[in-house]
């Protein structure tokens, strides 16, 4: 006999107990119970598993990555800043923004936790970015350039990503030779044991593998840090962080001249001053160990230079911009990751208290112009409450103000300029 349903083979047990005499009765019914009971409790988990699989994973404090999946017909799951799918008391995917915002844990705050330590700052010069939004997905982007492999563009969580299925490797030339200073920032997603993303400098590499002197950016499942084609120190070593199935984590470079760091999410894994990474107007990334079933996954790609420290920019020219405070999408909350330059904005108000800044906070062009102004003055405000609550400052020193998308400092019809447009300004004040 076959039931359609578990609800069906529930509904039937009383008449089937009737037909028994009674002890066989009561075990038969009590077999019968714990089986429906089990097999109600296997077909929640698989429910739950096919939305896991099929939905789209939206951070909770991102409301156009929810708004995207469902003009699109597709599930939404909401996930923290951990990456990790927010529930309810059951165990159940939240799939209510409203409801996931409520549940969700609280985010951690800069300087909090894992974050206290953390001193990557982003370079303020954009040299390149390109997060895929000019490209077709399914082709290969076209400002890269292709050395070996098979690569696409895919979307992916509500946003797009480069996706290598098989060992290759990809070009990326930059407008200019890479500065003394710089940074490089992308997250990355390994789905297999033994995969790894590899970031080099220089032309050689592609064609002539075996002049390559230098050090490469290596990132495995289990292992992250510099590691030397023919030249530099290897300071690979294990990490605390392991991908899961559709983990992403962001990788981080810091260089000075031949002083390196190297971070992985929060954590710093590679503190090296003495790298090689020869200075080239092209970066390679390099793909090992990726399949139909396991790809690689690259997201938006940002190299900037970096600059003198605030202070010295600020006596020079009165303001400078800032790329280091981040913020949620849509939000005024400031991300964790921004520790670093509020550590040097804070400790520079402290050490100069004569100073008095202005703080501008400024959009790209996407979206309403209101809405921009809006949340840019929100912005402003921000992160002068937090300068005052955590670094005792005379809130009479800042003045916050928003200007949205009224001052662009770079063309927002590109992807690097509306990177450059975001942005926080400091103002020395009279």
């Amino acid at each position: 006999m076959r039931f359609r349903t578990v609800t069906g083979l529930l509904t039937l047990l009383p008449a089937i107990a009737l037909c028994l005499p009674a002890p066989a009765n009561a075990q038969l019914t009590k077999r019968l119970k714990r089986a429906a009971e089990s097999a109600v409790a296997g077909e929640a988990e698989r429910q739950v598993d096919r939305l896991l699989r099929n939905a789209i994973r939206c951070l909770v404090d991102d409301p156009i990555c929810a708004e995207r999946a469902k003009a699109d017909g597709k599930d939404v799951v909401f996930v923290d800043d951990t990456g990790d799918v927010i529930t309810d008391e059951e165990g159940a995917p939240i799939t209510d923004r409203d409801k996931a915002i409520a549940a969700a844990p609280p985010a951690p705050a800069p300087g909090e936790g894992a974050w206290a330590n953390y001193d990557f700052v982003p370079g303020d010069e954009i040299v390149f970015y390109d997060d895929f939004s000019a490209d077709d997905v399914g082709d290969f982007p076209r400002r890269f350039e292709l050395v070996a492999g098979n690569w696409d563009v895919v979307e992916w969580e509500g946003g797009r990503y480069l996706r290598a299925t098989g060992s290759g490797a990809v070009a990326v030339p930059l407008p200019r030779t890479m500065p003394e200073r710089f940074t490089i920032e992308f997250p990355v997603s390994l789905r297999h044991g033994n995969a790894s993303v590899r970031v080099t400098s220089g032309r050689a590499f592609d064609a002539r593998p075996a002049t390559y002197k230098g050090s490469a950016v290596s990132v495995l499942a289990t292992r992250a840090g510099l590691h030397p084609v023919g030249a530099g120190p290897n300071t690979m070593a294990p990490i605390e962080h392991r991908f899961e199935r559709d983990g992403l984590a962001a990788l981080r470079i810091m260089a000075d001249g031949d002083h390196m760091k190297v971070y992985l999410d929060q954590k710093r894994v590679t503190n090296a001053p003495n790298a090689v990474f020869p200075r080239s107007d092209t970066l390679f990334l390099s793909a090992s160990w990726a399949g139909e079933e396991r790809p690689i996954l690259i997201g938006p790609i940002r190299v900037a230079g970096g600059g003198r420290d605030l202070y010295d920019r600020l006596e020079r020219d009165g303001r400078v911009a800032t790329h280091g405070v981040l913020f949620a999408t849509g939000s005024d909350r400031i991300r964790p990751e921004s520790t670093p330059t509020l550590k040097e904005i804070g400790t520079m108000l402290q050490q100069h208290p004569e100073l008095r800044l202005g703080i501008e906070g400024h959009t790209d062009d996407q979206g309403e112009d209101a809405d921009n102004q809006d949340l840019s003055e929100r912005r402003a405000a921000s992160v002068v409450g937090f300068l005052v609550a955590e670094y005792g400052i005379d809130a009479a020193r800042l003045e916050p103000a928003g200007f949205g998308e009224s001052r662009p400092v770079a063309d927002n019809a590109t992807v690097e300029g509306r990177q450059q447009n975001r942005r926080v300004e400091l103002v020395r004040l009279e």
